[in-house]
C-alpha cells in the first residue's frame, strides 16, 4: 500500500513519534511525504520516504496530484487547525480528494493510529481492487 505523510510545522515532532511507534507496520508499504516531513520521518525511523516539494511550495499539491491519481492509499495529515495558512485551499483540496476518490485519512493521532492498525491487519486490500 501506498501511504502519505503531511504535518505542518506544529505537528511534525507528533508525526516524528507516531512513525517511530509504527515502524514495523510501515516498514512494508510504499512511504510519501512532503519534502520536510519526510526527511524528519527519515531522521528518526531510517524509513525510506519518497519525497515531494515542501508543502508550503507545492507539496500538498503534488500528493494531491498523486491521490487524484488513484496512487495513495492512505494520507495521514497532522494540521494545525487553529492558525490561519496561506495554502488553507491546498488543504482543503487535499481532504476533498480524499472523499471524492475514497482514500482513507487521518488528521489526528487518533485515527491514524486506527487506520495503521487496520493497515496492519490487512483491513485497506480493498483499495486494491479500487484502483
Amino acid at each position: 500500500m501506498k501511504v502519505a505523510f503531511i504535518a505542518h510545522d506544529t505537528k511534525k515532532k507528533l508525526m516524528q513519534n507516531l512513525c517511530i511507534a509504527y515502524r514495523n507496520i510501515l516498514a512494508k508499504h510504499m512511504l510519501y511525504a512532503t519534502g520536510t516531513t519526510g526527511r524528519l520521518i527519515e531522521e528518526v525511523t531510517g524509513l525510506n520516504i519518497h519525497k515531494t516539494l515542501a508543502g508550503h511550495i507545492g507539496g500538498e499539491e503534488q500528493i494531491g496530484a498523486m491521490i487524484e491519481q488513484n496512487q495513495i492509499d492512505l494520507v495521514i495529515f497532522f494540521r494545525n487547525p487553529g492558525s490561519a495558512r496561506s495554502s488553507e485551499l491546498d488543504i482543503n483540496k487535499v481532504l476533498r480528494l480524499c472523499d471524492i476518490h475514497n482514500v482513507p485519512l487521518a488528521t489526528n493521532i487518533a485515527s491514524a493510529e486506527l487506520l495503521l492498525k487496520s493497515l496492519d491487519r490487512g483491513d485497506l486490500e480493498w483499495r486494491e481492487m479500487y484502483r
